[in-house]
């Protein structure tokens, strides 16, 4: 066996002997009062005389002091009136102190009137262009559709082809009626 371990064996050994064998009899010592303030005498002079204890005296005979037993503090004034004693209630005795700066004052609503509804920008890619009987012809792609369009064609009741003169093709954005231009190249 290692040093330690004897000696931590030795001291289990007296401590069984002493919990077996050691003075177990109770203390005949009386506690001492504690010597209370004026406001716990006021508290005891105020409640009725038949709750009054009747005078003690010490173990040397003199009379000692009343002790009073003042009333609890109802739980409610501790943890507010919900009795959740939480940190996130902000009542009671876990009162919140919020530490962050106010938040900044809403801007004053704007006397101008909102912008004008303006046509999204144009969805469609130039894939080329092309004469046919004497009229322009140009291809266009969205997405995995292709538009072969004219003058005054329509394109998925959106959009309106107006003219179509190189280098620009103007189309008519139809919700809206505005006017935008497309780059379809120059004259090949």
């Amino acid at each position: 066996m290692k040093p330690y371990q004897i000696v931590m064996g030795v001291a289990l050994a007296a401590t069984a002997w002493l919990a077996l064998f050691g003075d177990n009899s109770p203390s005949g010592d009386i506690a001492e009062p504690v010597a209370r303030s004026a406001s716990a005498s006021t508290a005891a002079s105020t409640a009725p005389a038949a709750a009054a204890p009747a005078p003690r005296a010490g173990k040397d005979g003199k009379p000692q002091a009343d002790v009073a037993i003042l009333r609890l503090t109802p739980r409610a004034m501790l943890v507010g009136e919900s009795g959740d004693a939480t940190f996130e209630s902000g009542e009671g005795v876990f009162l919140g102190q919020n530490w962050n700066p106010p938040p900044p004052p809403p801007p004053p609503p704007s006397k101008e009137p909102p912008p004008a509804p303006v046509a999204p920008p144009m969805p469609f890619t130039v894939l080329g262009k092309g004469v046919a009987d004497g009229a322009w012809e140009v291809y266009l792609a969205r997405g995995d559709k292709t538009y072969v369009v004219r003058n005054q064609t329509v394109i998925d009741g959106t959009y309106r082809v107006e003219k179509i003169a190189p280098p620009l093709m103007s189309v008519t954005y139809l919700p809206l009626n505005q006017v935008q231009q497309i780059n379809i190249g120059v004259l090949d």
